[in-house]
């Protein structure tokens, strides 16, 4: 099968493992680079919109409604979330001017248009009664990814606001205001191989402007974005009970979970903001890519131990790597 014949969301997945084994590091590299696969390319916008676009915004206001705790923003960000705002609306605007617009005003305001949900909103930044809610809900109404923004002081990084609706095992709500260190305090082999640690230099080291990416991925059973940790009583009983629905029903079920994760230094306010893109794909699709196959056969039956418990796949990533190396 030639890439051409292959679905959107399979030529463009960012399918994540260089080698046949997998370890934690800092994987970073410049934003916007194009990154060739053996299905297509993928990397080419920080914002990337897809045809799930529609659908994944309408789950995220569902979801915010059940739970506003999910977008919290502490006190002292409020003019980070405007920076955020505005970046993001000019990155939407410069890569898909089509649909996406931002201009100034006669009265020095601003203007966006997002053709794609039928928005034309003027507002003035910094007044927050120009809006119909606040700037992080705004924006992140409109945009397919998780925003984490990390406030940088006393010589760390604290993540004190954030949107998230598809948290892969992990709350908001629990890791508002820990540092940057706290928050990946559970994470295996990253202290001891010095890895969170160089991460967070690097980050600390980021200057305005600046954009650069990696990917985290795991794996998850059925199309779910929100396996939240508030959410964990309706998705982590299938991580136990997969196995039981036959060989076929496995690998139509469980799903390679890929995180591109871009961060950005603000230019205004000088926070740090991570945005979390989450990509499923279940196995019976990725399968029909040669090489993802027997490369995530191989990253499944290598990885080792303790990192399969942290990320949750220890009782099924045997016959995950079974039913792919067949």
């Amino acid at each position: 099968m030639t890439t051409s014949t292959l679905p959107a969301r399979i030529a463009r997945f960012p399918f994540p493992f260089p080698a046949d084994s997998y370890r934690y590091s800092t994987n970073v590299q410049p934003a916007r680079q194009r990154v060739a696969t053996a299905a297509g390319s993928w990397g080419e916008k920080i914002l990337d919109i897809d045809e799930d676009y529609r659908a994944e915004l309408a789950l995220r206001q569902r979801i915010l409604t059940e739970d506003p705790s999910r977008c919290t923003v502490l006190p002292h960000m409020r003019a980070a979330c405007w920076d955020t705002m505005l970046t993001l609306m000019r990155e939407l605007a410069r890569t898909h001017p089509q649909t996406m617009s931002l201009h100034r005003t006669p009265d020095n305001g601003w203007l966006w248009t997002n053709s794609l949900l039928g928005i034309e909103q003027a507002f003035r930044a910094g007044d927050e009664s120009s809006l119909p809610t606040d700037p992080l809900r705004y924006i992140g109404a409109q945009v397919q990814d998780d925003l984490v923004l990390l406030d940088q002081r006393e010589g760390d990084l604290f993540a004190d606001a954030g949107l998230v609706t598809f948290a892969a095992d992990w709350s908001l709500a629990f890791d508002i205001g820990m540092s940057f260190l706290e928050v990946h305090g559970p994470v295996p082999r990253v202290h001891e191989n010095s890895v969170i640690n160089r991460a967070h230099q690097f980050l600390m080291r980021l200057q305005p402007g600046d954009a650069y990416r990696r990917t985290n991925w795991t794996m998850t059973v059925d199309h779910k974005l929100d396996t939240s940790t508030e959410t964990y009583p309706e998705w982590g009983r299938d991580r136990r009970l997969v196995l039981a629905d036959g060989e076929a029903e496995l690998a139509r079920r469980l799903h390679l979970r890929v995180e591109v994760q871009h961060l950005i230094r603000l230019a205004e306010s000088g926070a740090v903001l991570f945005l979390i893109r989450s990509y499923l794909l279940p196995l019976s699709e990725l399968a029909r890519v040669p090489t993802w196959r027997t490369r995530f056969a191989a990253v499944l039956a290598e990885l080792p131990q303790d990192m399969a418990d942290y990320k949750g796949i220890s009782r099924y990533r045997e016959a995950a790597a079974a039913w792919l190396a067949q």
